[in-house]
């Protein structure tokens, strides 16, 4: 229920201040990609260090704090948005994707020690299900929101949407009270866990395909609108029906997944999903046509559970419980330091190269994530396992 809520938030948010700046600005691509830079920029700079955290505070009481402190951002920035200019919108992002990279890992680490290994794809599976609901009903509603209410109304949804998730969140049994010893720095300890992740090759392998997937990702995540209005020639509204049709193969893939998931190993989920979004990416690229692209995202959603589950899966059952949030900080770290890289480049690319180019870079790099993981295949079960 408190996922529900977070997602609610984060979904017309995300739509609001797409559709204001676009709205504003007339479709300026470096306006739009500053969007994506102000929403992935924290995660690069906070993620291992809210990893770190995680692994010293008590999960419960992070959640909810961080939920409260997005809420009563999001009022600061709404008034501040009433006296000052328009641009304090880019701050609602930074500031609620900054205290998710302290709430996410803690969220995984409740997960950690509630959940038996044996059910851990399966609860993975749910998860994308849902999630996968709100890439169809996100869109929808965050549009509606917007073009219903203007931005200042979106604004409060969004903080009351957050204010309800840390209620919910109270509900949550109390958090085990451990005794840790304190008089180790944070600093050793996040030296701690960069050394734990290189004794661990599976590990290592999985940073390598993080990076790979951050870059492509960081290519064409702030050139999604542009795919739409230029490539396509349709007008922006239709944004939402990609979202509605990648959501809903989510679904799907997530039902697919919760039954079969277990038959295959987690680094075998991963790469079949990487190759399918490679193959999606460059279908998009190419098309001119509204149902092959439209097709393409379908493809793209159906695979996109496999990559979730197989990415959080390797994390959960390899990483020891007083490691998974520096080791899920990490991995993050790479991935999204990389996407900050490309989305502050991308529309400077964009100027100078078509989409088309873009989106066959992207595939490329999907190609070679995919890649990264397959020595990995390579290996007995039980020894991949084992490391």
């Amino acid at each position: 229920m408190a996922a529900l809520f977070t997602q609610v938030g984060i979904w017309v948010r995300n739509l609001a201040i797409l559709l204001f700046v676009v709205e504003k600005t007339g479709g300026d691509a470096l306006a739009v990609s500053g969007i994506s830079v102000a929403e992935c920029a924290p995660i690069f700079l906070f993620s291992f260090i809210g990893g770190t955290f995680a692994d010293r505070w008590q999960p419960k009481r992070t959640m909810v704090w961080c939920d409260l402190l997005s809420a009563g951002a999001i009022f600061v920035i709404l008034m501040a948005l009433r006296c000052s200019t328009w641009q304090v919108v880019f701050c609602a992002t930074l500031v609620s994707a900054s205290l998710s990279q302290f709430s996410q890992p803690a969220g995984m680490k409740l997960c950690k020690v509630h959940v038996p290994e044996e059910q851990m794809q399966a609860r993975m599976s749910l998860w994308q299900m849902m999630m996968a609901a709100f890439m169809i009903l996100g869109p929808i509603l965050g549009t509606f929101v917007f073009q219903q209410c203007g931005i200042y109304l979106s604004m409060v949804a969004v903080g009351v949407a957050f204010l309800c998730s840390a209620l919910v969140l109270t509900l949550l049994p109390p958090d085990r009270m451990e005794q840790k010893a304190r008089d180790i720095s944070l600093w050793h300890e996040m030296q701690l866990g960069f050394h734990y992740i290189w004794s661990h090759y599976i590990l290592v392998a999985l940073g390598g395909s993080f990076m790979a997937a951050g870059l492509a990702l960081g290519f064409i995540h702030p050139l999604a609108i542009f795919l739409v209005t230029e490539r396509l020639g349709l007008g922006e509204h239709y944004l939402q029906w990609l979202f509605v049709a990648n959501g809903a193969a989510m679904i799907i893939g997530g039902g697919v997944a919760l039954v079969y998931s277990n038959r295959l190993t987690p680094h075998v989920l991963l790469m079949l999903g990487m190759g399918v979004m490679a193959a999606g990416i460059c279908m998009m690229g190419w098309s001119t046509m509204f149902w092959l692209t439209l097709m393409a995202e379908f493809m793209i959603g159906l695979f996109m559970p496999a990559i979730h589950i197989g990415v959080n899966t390797i994390i959960l059952n390899h990483a020891e419980e007083a490691f998974v949030g520096r080791v899920n900080g990490v991995l993050t770290t790479l991935c999204m330091g990389v996407m900050v890289i490309t989305m502050s480049l991308v529309g400077l690319l964009k100027e100078q190269f078509s989409l088309c180019t873009i989106y066959q870079a992207a595939a490329a790099l999907c190609i070679v994530g995919m890649l990264v993981m397959f020595p990995m295949c390579r290996m007995p079960v039980k020894v991949a396992e084992a490391e």
